[in-house]
Formats: structure tokens, sequence, C-alpha cells
């Protein structure tokens, strides 16, 4: 492989004395953009949690830059360069655009670095930029969602983790969103791996794509070719 940022082997993981993930094994490398596709209970946020460490590995291996931290303090995971956007946004709606991404950069030491990064993140989203000192719970969907993204960012991380960024918004707001998350890829050389609905939309961001099913892997190719052949493994999704 090649320069592979994260590693996830033979992971394990569930709630109460239900296994959700049976033996999940996949890899993003550095700067690479991967959709991990399927049905809702599939098997796709609990993977996400379990790699930032919000819940626990039963069994298996997660392994970032080369250092293993399966069941790492989540905060120590953030600090070392992964950042999750969670489904339903996480934004504070009292607080205002500017304290958001401020809140993201609590990992942050370096207060010209997070000037800094503030200046890009309001260049990246020119509406955010229009209502910096807004409640955020004033804002639109699409809005808030980049406001999640901000957040994230803020943390300058090497990985960030998108978990539905569609859910309960327009179409139109939707491929606004991930031209965002791809444009970020390109202007940052952050990894990103992306868990979608909107699966031609996913496809067509990705390099890679791996399919779940009922907490396993049971496909991984080229996104390019999913997109291309979607009927030949469909019934596997």
């Amino acid at each position: 492989m090649a320069d592979v940022l994260l590693e996830v082997q033979a992971l394990e993981a569930g709630y109460g004395k239900k296994t959700v993930l049976h033996s999940v094994s996949f890899h993003v490398e550095a700067g690479e953009v991967v959709t991990l596709l399927g049905h809702n209970g599939a098997g796709k946020t609990t993977t996400l949690k379990a790699i930032l460490g919000l819940l626990p590995a039963w069994a298996g291996e997660v392994r970032f830059a080369g250092r293993t931290w399966a069941n790492a303090d989540p905060a120590e995971n953030v600090r070392r360069g992964v950042a999750l956007v969670p489904q339903g946004r996480g934004v504070f709606p009292d607080l205002t655009v500017m304290e958001n991404l401020a809140i993201g950069a609590y990992t942050q030491d370096d207060r010209t670095a997070v000037r800094q990064r503030l200046d890009e993140i309001l260049g990246l989203f020119p509406a955010l930029a229009e209502r910096r000192n807004q409640n955020v719970g004033t804002l639109s969907g699409g809005q808030q969602q980049m406001v999640a993204v901000g957040s994230a960012l803020m943390q300058r991380p090497r990985l960030m983790m998108m978990d539905e960024p569609s859910i309960g918004l327009a179409p139109v707001v939707v491929q606004r969103v991930l031209e965002t998350a791809a444009q970020i890829n390109r202007q940052f050389g952050t990894a990103i791996l992306l868990v979608e609905q909107n699966i031609k939309t996913a496809l067509a961001m990705a390099s890679r794509a791996y399919v779940m099913k009922s907490g396993r892997i049971v496909l991984e190719k080229r996104a390019a070719e999913l997109l291309a052949a979607q009927e030949s493994w469909w019934e596997l999704y």
C-alpha cells in the first residue's frame, strides 16, 4: 500500500451485548477520499465512533500514522489529527459562528495559527464570513453544516471523518457541501472518510469505496468502477 494514514484491522465493537462490527478491516491513504457505503444499520456510524474512541473496540486494531490507538482517549486522538463531523452536525445553536469555530480549535495552543486557520475557513465559506456574529441556530441547515465542517477543520486534521453530511438538506445544498469537502481535500491535503447515503455523489467524489452490510465489509473497489457498474454489486448493498 502507499502512504497509509488510517488502518483498521479486524475491528469489533457494539452496544451492550450486541455485536455490531464483525472483523471490519479497511484503510485510508494520506490525502485520499474514501467512502463507506451501506444501508442504515450496516455499522457505518459505529465504525467512525470506534475509530475515534467514542465507542470501545472489543477486538481488533486501529492504527493512525503508524500508531496503534484502539480505545485511546478521543480528545488525544483529535490532537493526533482525526476530526469527526458527526451526524446531525453537532453545533452549538446558541453561540455565534465565530464562537463555534473557536471551540473547534480547543486543542490548539498557537493563537496566531488559530487566527490564520479562522481566516482560511471564512475564505472557504463566504456565507459564514457574512454571518460570523450570527447565532448558529438561526442559520439554514446547509450553513449549519458548513459550521460543523469548519469547526472540524479548526483542528487542522490529517483525516476528517464525515457522517451523513447530507441528512436533512436539499439536493442542491448537498451538492454544495460535498463539493466543498472535495475542495478541502485538494486545498489542505486532508484525507476524508465519508459516510454518505447519496451513493452517486459519494462515489463521484471518492477514489475508493467500501460497502458494508450487517457490520461487515463485503466489497472494496475503486469508486469509479462501482459508479460505472452499479447493477453488478447492488444486491450486496
